[in-house]
């Protein structure tokens, strides 16, 4: 195994406690473990690189992390989703619903966003699709493919098949149904526990499996149970999103008589393996208690809430409290900077000042919380024994401005794709911004082909079955007939 030292104007350190800065610091490591951070390392090294004037730093976490060619961008300033095809309409639902995507293009989907999580500084990924377009949920064939994706890229992924035991649909008197099919759901548990016991550790570890239930609307009591006694038995992690909606908060009071964290207490399902996304909507000061009591994390995803004029109240209340957080991406673009950038902004506004959310807060969610959440002491650091999981991002550019302060210059006008260089497990998955083995323009041709595919299907589960070009509006109306516009597909966006 070589030696590598890498140095840079400006390294982010662990001293044991907390982050600390290296002025001209160096990261040396060897294999899959970091060796030294700091100054002036003594022993032999193979191979220096020097960035320059940039920021190493440790990877970022990414636990509700976008694997999916995003279709939440499609809300934006179309109206409402009922109309739009992005619930199952009840015409759908009786017809029978379909599979959106081929199996090839399920999983290419993959390849997509494992690409810009690299890109965008994102060394440990949990990823989240969206399942409106599916016929239900995930499958063990699938995720046995996207492990393979993963460990051809270099990404460290926590991966399992989504399961459900229902899902929402839209009555054409515009009222809220649930189809519910419990032997499913306990099939795609099964598909879970077998990708598990088949998959935790490969790729020399950068593989790790976890369980991943839908949400905590589309899961029956018997689902949340088993889940609960199966992430004990393989000391699993277990995500579940909820608490992201006012529909959600009633529908589970309605059916199980107590708010949603409440009635995960219940279940068992509030304990240091619990990642839960996204955490908005609580019942006060109690339902905080119980996710102190139980050490679960909530996974804090900033913009795709702000999108839609939401956001947690606040930040910085809950982790006053003691909850630790996590972050994620949720939507596009993958880019934990952009996150943590509106979400120490939206903090502040929901706060109503600067004293109780600080851009380092939001860092060491990105960093140490993410870490925590996945009970892991060798990531989201760079310290001796950690895991060489390393990026660069460069202080060069001029949209940053003067350089004051390497991490609020990122914060304030920093992008993902300021990361110029990804190390992940000791292998280099980055260099000069190119993910190592991707054909940037050919990838981003096939998504465009692929995305225009998915917009299509929206008209399949709509009521009626509009055309699909009147589902989606432009912010600037065409001054001709927009059916009459080149498709999109056709469009080289990389010329």
């Amino acid at each position: 195994m070589k030696r590598i030292g890498l140095k840079a104007s400006c390294v982010v350190g662990f001293d044991g406690q907390r982050h600390v800065l290296w002025r001209d610091g160096e990261v040396v490591f060897e294999g899959s473990r970091i060796l030294f951070v700091g100054r002036d390392y003594p022993g032999p090294v193979d191979q220096w690189i020097d960035y320059g004037n940039a920021l190493i730093g440790p990877g970022f976490i990414d636990l509700d992390a976008l694997g999916d060619l995003d279709s939440t961008v499609l809300t934006l300033d179309n109206g409402d989703e009922r109309a739009m095809g992005r619930m199952w309409s009840e015409d759908y639902l009786a017809a029978g619903p379909r599979e959106s995507y081929t199996a090839d293009e399920e999983v290419f989907k993959y390849r997509y966003a494992f690409t810009q999580l690299i890109r965008n500084g994102i060394t440990t990924a949990m990823p989240i699709t969206s399942m409106y377009y599916r016929e239900w949920a995930e499958t063990y064939d699938e995720f046995a493919a996207v492990a393979g994706i993963a460990g051809e890229l270099g990404l460290r992924t926590y991966l399992g098949p989504c399961y459900m035991s229902g899902m929402g649909y839209w009555r054409a008197d515009g009222s809220l149904g649930h189809h519910w099919d419990e032997a499913r759901g306990m099939a795609g548990l099964e598909a879970a526990a077998r990708f598990f016991y088949d998959f935790d550790g490969a790729q020399g570890g950068l593989i790790r499996g976890a369980l991943l239930p839908d949400r905590i609307q589309t899961c029956t009591p018997a689902l949340l149970q088993r889940t609960a006694a199966l992430s004990r038995e393989l000391n699993a992690p277990m995500r579940l999103h909820c608490c992201q909606g006012l529909g959600e908060v009633a529908m589970v009071e309605q059916l199980r008589g107590v708010s949603p964290l409440a009635w995960l207490q219940q279940l068992d399902l509030l304990t240091p393996r619990s990642l839960l996304p996204h955490g908005l909507y609580t019942q006060g000061d109690d339902d905080l208690q119980r996710v102190v009591d139980g050490g679960a994390s909530l996974v804090h995803c900033p913009v795709v809430f702000a999108r839609d004029g939401e956001a947690l109240n606040s930040f910085g209340r809950y982790r006053a409290k003691g909850i630790n957080f996590a972050l994620g991406t949720d939507t596009w673009p993958a880019d934990l900077l952009e996150n943590i950038r509106q979400g120490l902004n939206i903090a502040r506004l929901m706060e109503g000042g600067n004293s109780l959310t600080g851009t380092l807060d939001l860092y060491n969610a990105a960093t140490l919380g993410g870490a925590k959440a996945l009970g892991r002491d060798d990531l989201g650091r760079l310290a001796p024994g950690a895991k060489a999981d390393i990026t660069v991002f460069s202080l060069r550019g001029l949209h940053l401005g003067p350089l004051f302060d390497p991490l609020k210059n990122l914060v304030l006008a920093g992008r993902g794709d300021d990361c110029i260089a990804s190390y992940i497990d000791g292998r280099c998955v980055m260099q000069d911004g190119q993910v190592q083995g991707v054909d940037y323009p050919a990838l981003q041709r096939q998504a465009q082909r692929q995305f225009e595919k998915l917009m299509r299907s929206h008209s399949e589960r709509a009521f009626a079955q509009p055309d699909w070009k009147s589902l989606f509006q432009p912010a600037i109306p065409f001054a001709d007939d927009y059916s009459a516009q080149v498709p999109l597909s056709t469009i080289d966006p990389l010329p």
